[in-house]
C-alpha cells in the first residue's frame, strides 16, 4: 500500500504536529507543495492519494492505474474531479466539521475588531498618540456595539450554526439562507435578497459549487444595507472580487474581511491589500495547531476504515 501526500507544508509549521502516523498504514511518502510535473510522475504506484488544494483531475489519474482512494485534507473537494472518480471507482472522501469552532472564532474577530477598532487603537498607542492626548479616553476612532444588530448567515453547515450560536451570544439578531431549509433552534430562514436587504452584517459559509460561484456579485452588494460588513471564510470564488472592491471603495460597504481568494497564494497582480476598510488573511482561519492537529487525526481515522472494509462517506458513489 502506497500513500502520497501532496501538501504536508499546508498541515505542519515547524515540526509542531507529526505526520508519523500514516506510516501504520503502508508506505508514506510525502511532499511538501508537490509540483504539477512531479505528481503525475509520482502516482503509478500510488493506491492512496491525500491532498489539500492539488488539483487531481483525469490526467492524474490516468497515470495512476492503481489509485483507489483520494482523501482530501479539508472540507472542500472543489479540486477533485468526483464525476471522472466515479467512472472508475475510486472512493473520495473529505474531511469535515475539524474546523468549525476555529473558523467560528475568526468569524467572531473579524466582527469585533472592525466594530470595536481594536486594532486602529493599538496602532494609535504605539504611535504615541496616547501618550500625547488630552484626556485620559482619547475617542478617535467611530467603535460601535454590535449588540442588538443583525447578522446574516448564507450557508447553513456545523459552521453556519457555531457562528449563529456564538452571535446570539453577543446579542445579535441572526437571520439565515440556505438552500435546504430545516427546523434548528428557531432560526429564522429568508430568501438570499431578505438576508442582503435586512442584515449589517453578512458573513458567507456555503461550498464552492456552479450555483454558488460569484454569488456576491455587484447586484448582491447593491442590495446590502448601505455601511454594511462582509465576511467571506467559505472559497474565494463565492466572491466578485472587482465587485467586492467597487463596493468598499464607493463607501456601499464599511468594511469587509475576507480569509480566502479566487487565487491563492495572492495573485502578485492583485491590489486588494491596498484597500484599506478590506481586512485579508491568508486561509488560515482554519488552521490553528489544536485544529491541524484534529484534521490529520481524522484524514487519518477515514482511510483506515476505508482500507479496512469499514462504510465512509464516499462522494463519488
Amino acid at each position: 500500500m502506497k500513500i502520497l501526500l501532496t501538501e504536508a507544508s499546508a498541515l505542519v509549521y515547524k515540526n509542531d504536529i507529526s505526520l508519523d502516523l500514516f506510516e501504520n498504514l503502508g508506505d508514506f511518502l510525502k511532499f511538501e507543495n508537490i509540483s504539477r510535473k512531479e505528481l503525475l510522475n509520482q502516482v503509478e504506484d500510488v493506491d492512496v492519494i491525500l491532498c489539500n488544494k492539488v488539483l487531481i483531475d483525469a490526467e492524474v489519474m490516468d497515470k495512476a492505474p492503481r489509485l483507489k482512494y483520494i482523501g482530501t485534507c479539508a472540507t472542500g473537494y472543489n479540486n477533485v474531479d468526483i464525476i471522472e472518480a466515479k467512472k472508475r471507482g475510486i472512493t473520495v472522501c473529505n474531511a469535515s466539521g475539524y474546523s468549525t469552532n476555529a473558523v467560528c472564532q475568526q468569524v467572531m474577530a473579524y466582527i469585533l475588531m472592525h466594530y470595536t477598532k481594536t486594532a486602529e487603537y493599538n496602532s494609535f498607542v504605539k504611535e504615541g498618540g496616547w501618550k500625547n492626548s488630552p484626556i485620559f479616553a482619547a475617542l478617535n476612532f467611530d467603535a460601535d456595539e454590535i449588540y442588538g444588530k443583525t447578522l446574516g448567515i448564507i450557508g447553513f453547515g456545523s459552521i453556519g450554526k457555531a457562528v449563529k450560536k456564538a452571535a446570539e451570544g453577543f446579542g445579535l439578531n441572526v437571520i439565515v439562507h440556505t438552500r435546504t431549509p430545516r427546523p434548528y433552534e428557531n432560526t429564522v430562514f429568508v430568501s438570499l435578497d431578505e438576508l442582503l436587504q435586512k442584515s449589517d452584517i453578512v458573513t458567507v459559509h456555503c461550498p464552492l459549487t456552479e450555483q454558488t460561484a460569484d454569488l456576491m456579485n455587484e447586484k448582491a452588494f447593491s442590495k446590502m444595507k448601505d455601511g454594511a460588513f462582509f465576511i467571506n471564510t467559505s472559497r474565494g470564488g463565492v466572491v466578485d472580487e472587482n465587485a467586492l472592491k467597487n463596493a468598499l471603495e464607493i463607501g456601499k460597504l464599511s468594511g469587509a474581511a475576507v480569509d480566502v481568494l479566487k487565487m491563492e497564494p495572492m495573485d502578485k497582480a492583485s491590489d486588494l491589500e491596498k484597500i484599506e476598510n478590506l481586512t485579508i488573511t491568508p486561509h488560515i482561519a482554519w488552521a490553528p495547531r489544536a485544529t491541524r492537529e484534529r484534521l490529520v487525526k481524522l484524514v487519518y481515522e477515514i482511510l483506515e476504515k476505508f482500507l479496512n472494509g469499514e462504510e465512509v462517506n464516499n462522494l463519488a458513489k
